[in-house]
C-alpha cells in the first residue's frame, strides 16, 4: 500500500468552538475506531472554512462598506478585475457599494483570472475583437455578444453585477479591458479585486499616476465596527455566509497547526505534520476554471511541510540507467539509487517530469479533492505514506 488518504468525519463547527480540540478529538476517534496506527510524518489537515467559522471571522456588508469608505473618502473609485462568482464576489460587491457613490467596474475578458468565462474565445474570434488592446463599454459588449451566460452557472455576470448596483442604488458603469491602467482614464482611485495578479496591478497603477490604489487585501486588515479581519489577506479568500455576510480567510493558522501537532504528539507519541488548507491548485479541463480563488492553498502549516518534493523518475531510471536489469536485480538497483539520492547528485533528466511544486500546494490540493466542497462531512483529512517512496 502506498499513500492513503482518509476523510475524517467531524462535528458541525460553530463560532467559539475550540477547533484545535475538535481536530485532535476527531482524529483520535478515527484512528481508534478504525484501528489505524499513526506514524511520524503522517499528515493531518483541516479545511480553512471550519477554522474561520470557529474563530467567528465574519464581516457584514455594512462593516465592509465602512472600511471601503475609509479608504475612498469621496466614494468615487474604480473596481477592477473581480472574479465572476456569486459565492465569492456578489456579497463583497454589495459591501463595496455600501461605501461608494459612483463606481466604474472594469471586467477582464474573455474570462476572469481563474478562468470563469464572461464570453468564449470562439465568440471573441468571430467578433474580430482583440482582448489585448480593445476596450469595450457595456453597450458595445452587449451589442457584439448579446446575452452570454456562463456555461456552468447560467449567469450573465455583466447584467448580474449591474443589477446589484441598481439594488444598492449606486451609479455603476461597466467596461471591459485587460490592462489595469485603462481604469485611470475614468478615475485615479482604484480598488484592485484580482487575487494572484494584485501586486502587479497595484504596481502598474501607482506607476501610471493612480492616487488611491488598494486591493481587497487592504480591506478589513483589522477589525472595523466589531468585524472579523485578516491582517495578511484582508477580504481575499472570503466566501458567502449569508446574503449580507461573508466568512473571511482564517487567522493564526500556523499557530493552530503547531498546537494540533503538539497535542497529537502528547496523545500518540508521533510527530505528525499539520496544515490548514483551502482551495486546491488545479484546473478543470472542461470548464477551464482554475480552482484557486483563495490567495494561497494553505494559510498555515507546520515547519516540516516547507519545501518541495525531492523525487526521481522511476520510469527514466528503468528505461535508461538500469535498462539491462530485470526482476529482483532491477528492484534492488532502483531501491539503492533512491536511498542514495541527493539534490546535488541528480541530473535534470532523472528528475524530468517531477515538477517542483511546493509540498503545501500539492498536499492542500489532495485534501481539497478528497473532501470536496459539498456534503461529505469530512473537514479533516488524514494522510499516511505521503513521504514514503519505492525504497521504503
Amino acid at each position: 500500500m502506498g499513500t492513503v488518504i482518509r476523510g475524517v468525519r467531524g462535528p458541525i463547527v460553530r463560532e467559539g468552538d475550540d477547533i484545535g480540540r475538535v481536530v485532535v478529538d476527531s482524529v483520535m476517534e478515527c484512528v481508534q475506531g478504525e484501528n489505524i496506527t499513526l506514524h511520524d510524518r503522517d499528515i493531518v489537515a483541516v479545511t480553512e472554512s471550519v477554522v474561520a467559522r470557529a474563530q467567528g471571522n465574519y464581516a457584514t456588508v455594512d462593516q465592509i462598506g465602512a472600511d471601503v469608505a475609509r479608504h475612498f473618502p469621496t466614494g468615487e473609485f474604480g473596481v477592477i478585475f473581480p472574479i465572476m462568482s456569486r459565492n465569492r464576489f456578489s456579497v463583497l460587491l454589495r459591501g463595496i457599494l455600501k461605501g461608494a457613490k459612483r463606481v466604474t467596474m472594469m471586467l477582464s475578458y474573455p474570462s476572469d483570472e481563474v478562468g470563469n468565462e464572461i464570453i468564449s474565445l470562439d465568440a471573441i474570434d468571430q467578433a474580430g475583437v482583440n482582448p489585448y488592446s480593445d476596450v469595450l463599454t457595456e453597450e458595445e459588449f452587449t451589442q457584439k455578444f448579446g446575452d452570454f451566460r456562463h456555461p456552468f452557472t447560467g449567469v450573465n455576470y455583466v447584467t448580474f453585477y449591474k443589477s446589484i448596483a441598481a439594488e444598492m442604488q449606486v451609479d455603476m458603469q461597466i467596461i471591459l479591458a485587460n490592462d489595469a491602467r485603462t481604469i485611470l482614464k475614468y478615475t485615479k482611485n482604484v480598488l484592485c479585486c484580482d487575487i494572484h495578479s494584485r501586486n502587479r496591478s497595484k504596481r502598474l497603477l501607482k506607476a501610471a499616476g493612480g492616487e488611491l490604489v488598494f486591493g481587497l487585501d487592504d480591506i478589513l486588515k483589522e477589525s472595523v465596527n466589531g468585524s472579523g479581519f485578516n491582517p495578511d489577506y484582508g477580504l481575499l479568500g472570503t466566501n458567502l455566509a449569508t446574503e449580507t455576510k461573508v466568512k473571511l480567510f482564517p487567522r493564526e493558522c500556523r499557530e493552530l497547526a503547531i498546537r494540533i501537532q503538539s497535542e497529537l504528539k502528547d496523545r500518540t507519541g508521533k510527530m505528525v505534520e499539520v496544515l490548514v488548507y483551502g482551495d486546491g491548485a488545479f484546473k478543470d479541463p472542461v470548464g477551464k476554471i482554475w480552482e484557486l480563488a483563495d490567495p494561497v492553498v494553505s494559510p498555515g502549516y507546520t515547519p516540516g511541510l516547507e519545501g518541495t518534493p525531492h523525487e526521481v523518475k522511476l520510469k527514466y531510471l528503468a528505461d535508461n540507467q538500469y535498462a539491462s536489469l530485470t526482476g529482483e536485480e532491477l528492484r534492488a538497483a532502483i531501491t539503492q539509487h533512491i536511498h542514495d539520492k541527493s539534490i546535488e547528485s541528480q541530473s535534470a533528466n532523472v528528475a524530468l517530469g517531477t515538477t517542483p511544486r511546493r509540498l503545501t500546494d500539492l498536499i492542500g490540493s489532495l485534501c481539497d479533492l478528497s473532501t470536496g466542497s459539498g456534503d461529505k462531512g469530512t473537514p479533516i483529512v488524514l494522510i499516511q505514506g505521503y513521504f514514503d517512496n519505492y525504497s521504503s
